[in-house]
């Protein structure tokens, strides 16, 4: 604990007297490296991020792929092989 510390200390250029401010900062710096707090949160958001990437690339391509079905489909419904149109009756 004492060497990240000394690492935030010249990081940050904190003082090495034992003044008010040098307490203050260590007890944030402290603080800041052992509170947990608030990393579940930061999971679940990366959680829900990366689902919703997924989500959002698995629609564009499904939706692609439907288009595509449903477009062929259509077109191969539209054909006159398979629309037999009857003669019309003559008129009595």
């Amino acid at each position: 604990m004492m060497q990240a510390v000394a690492r935030l200390r010249s990081l940050w250029l904190l003082p090495r007297s034992g003044s008010a401010l040098s307490r203050l900062g260590r007890s944030r710096a402290h603080r800041w490296l052992v509170d947990e707090r608030g990393q579940d949160l930061v999971e679940y958001a990366l959680l829900t991020a990366a689902i919703g990437f997924t989500s959002l690339l698995a629609v564009n391509f499904l939706g692609g792929a439907m288009r595509d079905t449903y477009v062929s489909w259509d077109s191969a419904g539209q054909t006159p092989d398979l629309v037999e149109v009857p003669d019309p009756a003559p008129a009595p």
